[in-house]
């Protein structure tokens, strides 16, 4: 199933393309606070996780999990957090976006107002993330050959 007004059906995200294979995708999300956040793309229309059949499932939540895992490895965030939502565009999607303690929004969602940081918190944080941001190409390699390894 194919629907010409969603946009994850119809996507513009080919430079952000980290992976893909028949059944989904995986984006580099283009996030200037949160270096490496990532989304896992279901291929076909449906909303909800359980559209899907036992082995999709399985096999959307193991790229999920590998992303999850290259992130941990290559990052080090203090948290990753994981959010299907679909309240906007109803179209399956993993978030997985790392979080630090010294990030713009923590411990809030990153959806949330951000809490009053101070300048020197503000400078620590963009430090850091330069680091981070510099990380994203061996992330992004890592995480070809892991989704590669997991032979869906």
């Amino acid at each position: 199933m194919h629907n010409p007004a969603c946009p994850l059906c119809a996507p513009d995200d080919t430079q952000h393309l980290i992976w893909r294979n028949d059944q989904l995708r995986v984006i580099a999300v283009n996030s200037t606070e949160f270096p490496g956040y990532t989304r896992v793309i279901w291929h076909q229309h449906v909303a909800e996780m359980t559209d899907l059949d036992n082995a999709a499932r399985q096999h959307i939540m193991e790229a999920v999990w590998a992303v999850e895992t290259m992130m941990r490895q290559w990052l080090a965030p203090s948290k990753v957090n994981l959010a299907q939502f679909g309240n906007q565009v109803p179209h399956l999607h993993w978030h997985v976006i790392p979080r630090w303690q010294q990030d713009t929004h923590f411990p809030e969602a990153i959806w949330a107002t951000a809490p009053v940081r101070s300048e020197q918190q503000q400078q620590q944080w963009s430090a850091m993330k330069a680091h981070k941001e510099n990380l994203l190409p061996a992330y992004h390699e890592a995480l070809r050959l892991a989704l590669d390894a997991l032979r869906f």
